[in-house]
């Protein structure tokens, strides 16, 4: 079905999502990132808890989207159910999973079709490395909270993440 919706795009929308990359921000970059994330985000904050990372997604130099990870949620009933964890289990393992805590798009609604699903998708390939090189441990998990009453994660989805539950 990817596929698909990617035919549809004109070529110049297909360059675009075929070559964004994704890099860490750098400590330069890092007051810009923080004011579009406040600028773009919905929550309004960039504010980011324990270990994290921050990323921007470009073509050609310009900014596309913007990713924040940071540590996970200590505990989500939901999450801990689909692992299987039980309370020593997740205080034990619980650095081995990173939050998406801030992902935004700076382009136009539409504009991009798939970028959003990609640009999570490449992010993710790098993640557990890039955290190992910042924090000497790797990342096994991912997670996100999406607002339903906002969004629909189809993003997330494309991307290949699960449902696990409601928080």
């Amino acid at each position: 079905m990817r596929k698909k919706q990617m035919s549809l795009m004109d070529p110049a929308e297909t360059t675009v999502v075929n070559q964004v990359t994704i890099r860490l921000v750098g400590p330069l970059e890092q007051e810009r990132w923080d004011q579009l994330v406040i600028q773009h985000h919905y929550l309004k904050s960039a504010r980011l808890v324990g270990e994290r990372l921050c990323y921007v997604a470009e073509y050609q130099g310009q900014w596309l989207a913007l990713m924040g990870w940071s540590a996970a949620a200590y505990h989500i009933r939901a999450r801990d159910q689909w692992i299987g964890w039980n309370n020593n289990q997740r205080r034990a393992r619980l650095p081995l999973v990173a939050n998406n805590a801030r992902f935004c798009l700076l382009t136009a609604p539409g504009q991009y079709p798939n970028l959003a699903s990609r640009v999570l998708a490449l992010n993710q390939a790098r993640l557990s490395a890039d955290w190992q090189e910042a924090y000497g441990h790797p990342i096994l998990l991912v997670e996100s909270f999406v607002d339903t009453q906002l969004f629909r994660g189809t993003a997330y989805k494309a991307a290949g993440w699960l449902a696990v539950g409601l928080s």
